[in-house]
């Protein structure tokens, strides 16, 4: 696993505990909710790195 498979892994990890703290998701469901907040993270890190890397290019 890589550094940002890593980070984002934790930052899934550290969202999907405040929702179940805020009590917007349930332990019951969280199999279910995980990969969809896992999957959103990772694609706005991988979004991000695509119009971080075409900016830089542009300069």
């Amino acid at each position: 696993m890589d550094k940002i498979e890593r980070e984002v892994l934790q930052a899934a990890k550290e969202i999907a505990v405040k929702f179940i703290e805020a009590q917007r998701i349930s332990p019951a469901n969280f199999e279910q909710i995980f990969p969809l907040v896992y999957g959103t993270v990772l694609k706005t890190v991988l979004e991000g790195q695509r119009q971080h890397g075409q900016e830089a290019g542009q300069e």
